[in-house]
C-alpha cells in the first residue's frame, strides 16, 4: 500500500513540474514571438518557439485570444508598476517621467503594448465613437488645442489580431497621465505632449534587433533623441 502511494506521488510530481515548465516555455515564447511579429502571429509560431506541440499550447490556452490577453495583461501590469515606481521614487517631475521611459524601453515592454492604448485621435479608424469607449484620465485636450486625445477603444476587430480592452489599460493610462501632468505643470514638458505621445515613445524606442547589445544601444540612443523632443524649449 505504501509502495503504491509512493509510486503515485513519484509519478504525479514530475507531471506537475513538466506542466509548469511547459507553461513557462509557452509564455516566454509568446512574449518573444508577439514582440517580434505582433499579436497577429499564429499559435503555431509560439509552439515552435517553445519547442512544444501546438496541442500543448491549446491545452493551456484554449484560444489565441486567451493567450494574447494573458501576455497583454502581464506587460500592461509591468508598465503600470514601473510608472508607479517612478512616481514614488522621483520627486522631480521630469526625472520621474524620464525614469519611467528609460525603464520601460529597457525592458522591451513597448513591443507588447496592447494596441488599444496606442489608438490616437478623437475617432479611431475602426470607429471609436461606440458606446463605452473610455477617455484617458488626466489627458484632456492639450493647452494649444493641437494634440489629439488618446482613447481606450473597444476591440471591434478579430480577437486573433489584438487583446480585448479589459487588459488593465485604464490603470496604465491613469498613472502615465499623472506623470505627464506633473511634468507639464512644472514647465518641463512641452504643452502639446499627451499620454499618447509618451506611449508611442515607449513603442517606438524598443526595436527588435537580433543582437542584444546592439538593441540596447539603439534603444538608448533613440530614447535620448525622443526625450529631447518631449522637453519644453524653455527648460
Amino acid at each position: 500500500m505504501a509502495g503504491s502511494t509512493t509510486h503515485g506521488v513519484g509519478r504525479s510530481t514530475p507531471l506537475r513540474v513538466d506542466a509548469q515548465r511547459n507553461l513557462e516555455h509557452v509564455l516566454r515564447a509568446a512574449r518573444e514571438v508577439f514582440g517580434e511579429l505582433g499579436y497577429g502571429a499564429p499559435m503555431e509560431d509560439v509552439a515552435r518557439r517553445a519547442r512544444v506541440g501546438v496541442g500543448t499550447v491549446y491545452r493551456r490556452f484554449p484560444s489565441k485570444d486567451v493567450l494574447v490577453r494573458r501576455i497583454a495583461e502581464e506587460e500592461t501590469a509591468r508598465l503600470t508598476e514601473q510608472a508607479q515606481s517612478a512616481l514614488g521614487q522621483e520627486e522631480e517631475p521630469w526625472q520621474a517621467l524620464s525614469r519611467f521611459l528609460r525603464t520601460s524601453v529597457a525592458s522591451g515592454a513597448g513591443r507588447l503594448l496592447p494596441p488599444q492604448v496606442l489608438r490616437v485621435g478623437a475617432a479611431a479608424e475602426d470607429g471609436a465613437e461606440e458606446e463605452g469607449a473610455a477617455r484617458v484620465p488626466h489627458q484632456r485636450q492639450a493647452a494649444l488645442g493641437s494634440a489629439p486625445e488618446l482613447r481606450v477603444v473597444g476591440a471591434r476587430t478579430s480577437v486573433e489580431d489584438e487583446p480585448s480592452e479589459d487588459s488593465g489599460a485604464g490603470a496604465l493610462l491613469e498613472v502615465v497621465g499623472r506623470l505627464v501632468d506633473r511634468a507639464r505643470e512644472a514647465g518641463e514638458l512641452r504643452t502639446d505632449v499627451t499620454v499618447a505621445d509618451v506611449l508611442l515613445v515607449i513603442a517606438t524606442a524598443a526595436p527588435a534587433l537580433p543582437d542584444p547589445a546592439q538593441q540596447a544601444a539603439a534603444s538608448a540612443r533613440l530614447l535620448d533623441i525622443l526625450l529631447e523632443g518631449l522637453r519644453s524649449r524653455t527648460v
